[in-house]
């Protein structure tokens, strides 16, 4: 071999490595978060896909560094104690990213002042949040909030309104189906005069080690849990496999609609939700619900993921609370 050819190879060789550390380096997702008031770094702040297993913290000076998976299509969520969570659709992985948190300095405090003559009707309102967040179902029976005071009311018997505020991640023991879950909450509302409950927030997910010896039960709690629920409605969606699943769309005049009917691509092939009315859901005929739009396109992924602001649901997977729902990774054991 040549002196002139084995430069050249090694060149190649060179050039190569660095492309794919570069394609390496590309992939992390990296920042810092800071408050929006005073412009101060967010130490130990959440950083995460919402409704997943993947995620990570901002260090001491409010940086993080965070792998970013090729199947992960969803958006990136940072939480912090105190702050309400921003959610970032588009990011760019080559770029480092400043991310500003808003305080809720105004609804803590004026939850905290008010809450400390309520002793009573606190206990009643906790019993009450417990079961709109966390729902009604067994498995709702099986999770244990572990930070019951941190949630706090804000009520006057002159209001419509019940409010309640979180001052901290709300650390959830779900026994049923193996999960530790941290819920962000960012609001919650419960309006007497039409006894309808609005929350809103960001979930992380992680596998209860210690009750690894119930797999078996886990498994079949968890399929159940998928049945006849938004994510399996979404994945069947995204897959056009509607009829498989036993899923039905009927549109406001009752004719069964198609895949094409109700889907939507844009340029880069991703999908969206699309109707121009609200649609019925049915599940093997036993189980109905209804997709009432807020966005005329609701994007949504392969995993079951959807943009949870353009959909307000009704029926049977509304009654789904926090107690049911389960991690995009989930898959159906065999």
């Amino acid at each position: 071999m040549g002196i002139k050819s084995y430069n050249l190879k090694k060149y190649k060789l060179i050039m190569l490595l660095c492309f794919l550390y570069l394609t390496s380096y590309a992939q992390l997702i990296k920042g810092k978060v800071y408050d929006e008031k005073t412009k101060s770094t967010i130490p130990f702040a959440s950083v995460y896909f919402n409704g997943t297993f993947i995620g990570t913290y901002t260090d001491k000076d409010g940086h993080f560094e965070m792998e970013n998976p090729k199947n992960i299509s969803m958006p990136l969520t940072i939480s912090a104690i105190g702050y309400y969570s921003v959610t970032m659709a588009h990011f760019a992985t080559v770029e480092s990213l400043n991310i500003y948190l808003k305080p809720k300095e105004y609804e803590l405090g004026e939850a905290t002042v008010k809450t400390k003559s309520l002793v009573r009707k606190r206990k009643r309102y906790l019993a009450f949040f417990k079961e709109e967040f966390l729902g009604t179902s067994t498995n709702a029976r099986d999770c244990s909030i572990l930070n019951e005071e941190d949630i706090s009311y804000n009520y006057a018997t002159d209001q419509d309104t019940l409010k309640a505020f979180a001052s901290r991640p709300i650390l959830i023991e779900n026994k049923a189906l193996g999960y530790t879950i941290t819920y962000y909450l960012d609001k919650f509302e419960y309006y007497k005069k039409t006894q309808a409950t609005f929350f809103i927030g960001n979930i992380i997910f992680k596998e209860n080690i210690s009750t690894a010896d119930k797999k078996k039960q886990f498994d079949e709690r968890r399929k159940y849990s998928y049945s006849y629920s938004s994510m399996q409605f979404f994945r069947a969606l995204w897959s056009d496999l509607l009829k498989e699943n036993s899923i039905t769309i009927t549109g406001l005049s009752g004719k069964n609609l198609r895949y094409k009917d109700v889907v939507a691509l844009d340029s880069k092939n991703n999908k969206y939700l699309n109707s121009s009315g609200n649609l019925t859901v049915g599940f093997s005929e036993s189980y109905y619900s209804t997709v009432n739009f807020l966005k005329n396109y609701v994007y949504f992924d392969k995993t079951g993921y959807f943009d949870p602001s353009g959909i307000n649901w009704t029926g049977d997977i509304a009654k789904k609370r926090v107690a049911d729902w389960l991690p995009y990774e989930y898959t159906i054991e065999k």
